[in-house]
């Protein structure tokens, strides 16, 4: 018989109590201390074909991707191949526990997912502005929010905040080749060429804080001009990886 067992036997109600509580409490500090390790951040940016989604890292191993215009596109584990560092397109279907907001909900988010494993999501409700509405609010302690009929054509319902993220736009009224583009995530900024360059460089990204990305030039074999040179298409760029192709 364990020293434990033995004086809960032996000791009065009060130990019990405060033995009972010691458990709870470190419980509840190992639960909070984990929710801390395990918040939710975004982890990347999909630039492949234009800005395409960002990834939120939420429970250990489990990836949600969202649309620019805050919707989500799937989520799910991301499969690397074990030669060559390919990655799948399309992330493996999450098996775990998922929950929907029922019929009783805000019509603007009525039968959308409501949590992902550990993580719960929440919608701006039908109340809101046309561009908030129905979109994603939060994914557990990651909150999310829009540009509005206030700011600039270009930019109306796009992801403004992701935490405390700032996403910038290059609006309207710069060059069209990088016109609504994403300009900056936080302190790091993104640069594109411009209608002027290559044809086959227009509208592509240039730089990511500070590492250039070079192309294939019309200067280059028919079949590769476009394309990426260097062959490194997810640099990784203040703790965020950016997917290139």
């Amino acid at each position: 018989m364990k020293n434990d067992d033995f004086y809960c036997i032996l000791a009065p109600k009060s130990y019990l109590y405060r033995h009972t509580m010691k458990r709870y409490l470190f419980s509840t500090a190992l639960l909070f201390f984990s929710s801390l390790v395990f918040s939710q951040k975004l982890s990347q940016v999909s630039l492949a074909g234009g800005l395409s989604y960002f990834t939120i890292y939420s429970d250990p191993g489990v990836s949600i991707r969202i649309s620019p215009d805050g919707k989500i596109l799937e989520y799910g584990t991301e499969l690397v191949s074990d030669r060559g560092g390919y990655y799948a397109p399309k992330l493996q279907p999450y098996l775990g526990r998922l929950e929907y907001y029922g019929p009783q909900a805000d019509s603007a988010f009525r039968g959308k997912v409501k949590s992902i494993g550990t993580s719960s999501i929440t919608y701006y409700g039908s109340y809101e502005t046309e561009f908030k509405a129905g979109k994603l609010r939060s994914i557990g302690t990651l909150t999310l929010d829009y540009y509005t009929n206030y700011d600039n054509a270009a930019l109306r319902g796009k992801l403004r905040f992701i935490g405390s993220l700032i996403l910038e736009y290059y609006p309207s009224i710069d060059d069209e080749a990088v016109r609504g583009k994403l300009k900056s995530i936080g302190s790091t900024p993104l640069k594109y060429y411009s209608s002027f360059d290559d044809r086959y460089l227009r509208g592509k990204i240039k730089s990511i804080g500070t590492v250039a990305i070079d192309y294939y030039t019309a200067m280059d074999r028919a079949e590769l001009r476009g394309q990426l040179r260097s062959g490194f298409y997810r640099p990784n760029v203040g703790g965020i990886t950016f997917i290139l192709q």
